[in-house]
């Protein structure tokens, strides 16, 4: 999930000393690589989408009580279903649990309900560095129209990041989380920050980054941690972000060859690999393109949005108010009818996911 255009376009070399490094500022040191491909073993081929439901227009509007829409989870979730998705990645936000911290996690637990119907497991998302700053409880405004995630809000929001002052609240949000649901196996894997280093906070974000990792281990969670690398420019992140994950996660939203690039990059890390962002229409990044890559590594993937809703990601990064809808979807597969963008597009990802051999028509 971009605001530019800082794509990831090169492997990434780390050295032995950085991973020492990393490995003395963790509290609790991470699953090892055996362990880790052990629990990967276990998994089918993991394919998913990041959810977002298509009447919310970001996550305080997804989760906060008022707004809550249960009936079209359950709704969105049978199509992903149907498509062959067996995993979603869904974007939490601190500020709902301030508010609201008990019904909060009520609402997790119907969400893992719903979604463990539909044989979905969830990867959670507990912090965000993209979009609109200051994000505040109650009523959302309106979606921008023809902007792309207009409305996003970032988490917990660069004042907050910024200020080690204030981070006992977000400690307690991290903690009370993972512990309220650390053992539960409808929930496949917890990304623990989204972009650290986004809307230009760069390296600003890395020690809120370690604590959050620190305070994530304390909790002893029986599912993997990781946080996905996503910008060349960033490398001390991304140093600390490979080396503190149990399970190596990346973004790419550009072509093939770039995703075989960035894959044959992180390999030598010995561990499983997730691409937790990807799909882009108009920059190379589609199903037909990477979905079969993806399934010969057994690389686990999700692409951005499932139903056009009101975070318009239909339309790309920058595009203008009150444009028309694009021939081509930017992101997302499904209207709000469940009809899909491209039928095609649609029965390929069933193929891929069902097994079937493709076809050659």
């Amino acid at each position: 999930m971009k605001i530019g255009s800082l794509l990831f376009c090169g492997a990434l070399i780390l050295s032995a000393n950085a991973g020492c490094e990393v490995g003395r500022k963790m509290a609790d040191p991470r699953m090892s690589q055996e362990k880790a491909n052990q629990w990967y073993k276990k998994q089918p081929w993991l394919v998913g989408c990041n959810f977002v439901l298509s009447t919310a227009v970001n996550q305080l509007e997804m989760w906060q009580a008022e707004t809550f829409d249960a009936e079209t989870i359950d709704r969105e979730l049978g199509w992903a279903e149907s498509i062959g998705f067996n995993t979603v990645r869904v974007f939490l936000h601190n500020v709902v649990w301030h508010h609201q911290p008990v019904s909060f996690k009520e609402r997790i637990n119907r969400f893992l309900e719903i979604s463990d119907k539909h044989h979905i497991r969830p990867v959670f998302v507990l912090f965000d560095d993209c979009w609109n700053d200051n994000p505040k409880p109650g009523k959302q405004p309106e979606p921008i129209p023809g902007v792309h995630n207009s409305r996003w809000v970032q988490c917990p929001g660069s004042k907050f990041v910024t200020d080690p002052n204030t981070w006992s609240q977000l400690e307690d949000y991290v903690k009370d989380i993972l512990r309220s649901f650390s053992k539960d196996e409808r929930i496949l894997m917890w990304d623990l920050y989204n972009e650290p280093g986004n809307s230009n906070l760069g390296s600003k974000s890395l020690p809120l980054l370690e604590a959050t990792f620190k305070w994530a281990r304390q909790t002893k969670p029986t599912q993997p941690l990781t946080v996905g690398v996503w910008s060349a420019e960033l490398k001390e992140l991304n140093e600390f972000q490979i080396k503190a994950s149990d399970i190596i996660s990346f973004h790419h939203y550009g072509d093939a060859n770039g995703l075989r690039s960035r894959i044959e990059g992180l390999e030598p890390e010995g561990r499983p690999i997730i691409c937790t962002e990807y799909m882009s229409r108009g920059l190379g990044s589609r199903f037909e393109t990477h979905l079969p890559i993806f399934k010969e590594r057994k690389i686990g993937c999700y692409n951005w949005g499932l139903v056009s809703g009101r975070t318009q990601t239909i339309y790309p990064w920058g595009s203008p108010e009150g444009v028309l809808e694009p021939q081509v979807w930017f992101h997302d597969i499904l209207r709000r009818d469940g009809t899909p963008f491209d039928p095609k597009e649609v029965e390929f990802i069933k193929e891929l996911t069902s097994g079937r051999s493709l076809s050659t028509e």
